[in-house]
Parts: C-alpha cells; structure tokens; sequence
C-alpha cells in the first residue's frame, strides 16, 4: 500500500469529500551510489553549517527566506500549515471543462484520491459517477509544498486521479522554435497517415513499450556479479540517405508492417499516393545534359592527337 502524501478535502460547491493522496506511479530505475575508487567507500553529502563549520543534525536545521545576506525570515512547518488560503487544507474544484481543451503540456505527475474513512464513501462515489458521466474534468486549486498548485481532476476505474498543472506563465512560447517556412504537399501528408495508420496500436502494452535501458543496466550488473563478459552492444544502425520524402514514407511503411508481422517481403503501400510526375520531369533535362557532356568528350578526343612518348 503507497503511503499517504496529503490529507485534505475535495470541496465541491456545498459538498465536502475527505480523501487521501498517495502517489499513481512506481519509479523501476535502478539507481547508483557514488563510491571512492580506491576503496569503494561509501561518498555521502552532509549539511555542514557554513558559519561554524561543522554538521548539524536535521533537527538543528529548519526553512528561512533570504530577504538580505545578512537577515533570513525563518518559516516554520506550523507557518506553512496554517497558510491563509481556503486551498491550504483543501482541493477547491473551480471549474469543469472538456478534456481536449486542456493542453497536455500543462498536465504534469499523478495521484490517486482515495475516500478517508466510510463518512467519505458516498460523496466520493457521486463525484466520480458525475465526472465519468459528463465526459469532463475538474480544474481545483490547492496548495502543497509551499506553493498553490492548478490540478486536473478525472476519473479512472472509478478512482478519482489529481494531475498536477502548470499554471499558464509557466509556459514556454514556442513560436521561436518554428522551423523555416516550406511547403508539404497533399500527397506527402496522406503518405505521413498512411504511415501512422501503420503504426497505430490499441494499447500501449507489450515488448515495444519496456524499459529496456533499465533491463540492459540490469544485464550488465548480472554480468560484472557473476565475473562473465559484459553484454555486447548492437551496432547502430545506419540511418538511411534518402532525399525524397516520399520514398522515405514508403520504406516506412514497409519497415512497420514488417515489425508488425514479420513479412519482410515487398509491402503493398496502397494508401500511399505515387510520387509527383514532377520528379520524374526533373531527371529528363539531367539526362539530356548528361548525353550531350558525353558527345561532346568524345569529339574532343577525336580531335585531339595523342601524345609522343619521351625520349631520353
């Protein structure tokens, strides 16, 4: 069982739910220890105080703010617990919207709300019903870790989930970042969902969506205890020069179905348009020039004598 991170309330309107917090997701990573490598002891940091010069304890440490170099406001957990703001203890539900209106770069971790105590059980169950029947979220407010946070509340599996938001001045404009103007053709966006419609899963399940970083690290920690050689590395593969983009979409298509069904025989991109005749106009003046730099060489070689050989 996760452990609880915030207890508090959902408020919404009149109606008041005393949930639970607890984390929605594990973290597998293998993690790593800094060691000295004369004698694999142990490196730790330690808080040392910068005026005595010495490691304090962690009850000898407590929060300040900064106002000069010489003067810190200390803030207590007491101060930080009685915040004046209504979101301090609660998750105020300000408003309701369509999900597809919220833009996913402003929705951050997850947590699952779990009802506090059978008091909880019926309102709980009644704000999920409502969510999941009106096909929209809940945009709340509260306050954890010393700063109010925008939340986005929805309902999976009849358990209310809290994903943090950014507020909107957290927002980078991206419009720097736009490439320079060129032009996509009809054909080469149908060849790109042609490609898509290739790619689409029902579920992002299965050996395609492993972490397989974590089990190489794994692997080679395996290796290294049981003293074996270490797992070799695959080569990269080398990506492929190809200049029209058409072509590319095709050898695309014909790699994922193949990834798919293990046919690595000629795909059958029917979806894909042909390529534009333009291409293909292009070539006829190369060829042409190519024919005419050929004659003309071998008239000139004709007309030049060869050369006498040296003599000593």
């Amino acid at each position: 069982m996760p452990r609880t991170i915030w207890s508090g309330a959902i408020t919404f309107g009149l109606v008041t739910v005393p949930i639970q917090v607890v984390s929605a997701s594990e973290d597998h990573s293998i993690r790593f220890h800094q060691y000295h490598l004369a004698d694999q002891g142990r490196v730790r940091y330690r808080k040392v105080c910068e005026l005595e010069d010495r490691e304090v304890s962690q009850d000898e440490i407590g929060k300040g703010y900064e106002l000069t170099r010489t003067q810190v406001i200390p803030i207590t957990d007491e101060d930080l617990s009685n915040l004046p703001l209504p979101t301090a203890k609660a998750i105020e539900i300000d408003a309701f919207v369509p999900l597809e209106s919220v833009d996913p770069i402003r929705i951050a971790e997850g947590y699952y709300l779990q009802p506090a105590g059978q008091v909880a059980a019926k309102p709980y169950k009644l704000l999920a019903k409502a969510l999941a029947r009106s096909s929209k979220v809940a945009v709340a407010k509260y306050a954890w870790s010393g700063r109010e946070r925008l939340g986005l509340l929805r309902v999976r599996d009849d358990v209310l989930v809290l994903h943090a938001m950014r507020w909107p001045d957290e927002i980078r404009d991206p419009s720097e970042l736009l490439p320079a103007p060129a032009e996509v053709s009809e054909q080469e966006i149908d060849g790109a969902l042609a490609l898509m419609e290739t790619m689409t899963v029902d579920a992002l399940e299965g050996p395609d969506f492993t972490d397989r970083y974590t089990e190489a690290i794994a692997r080679i920690i395996e290796a290294k205890r049981e003293e074996k050689p270490l797992p070799e590395a695959p080569a990269p593969e080398e990506p492929a020069q190809v200049l029209d983009l058409m072509a590319a979409l095709q050898q695309s298509v014909q790699k994922a179905k193949a990834s798919r069904t293990g046919d690595t025989g000629p795909a059958e991109v029917r979806e894909l348009p042909k390529p534009a005749k333009k291409a293909a106009a292009k070539k006829q003046p190369a060829e042409k020039t190519a024919a005419k730099r050929t004659a003309a060489r071998k008239t000139a070689e004709k007309k030049t004598p060869g050369r006498r050989p040296r003599t000593a």
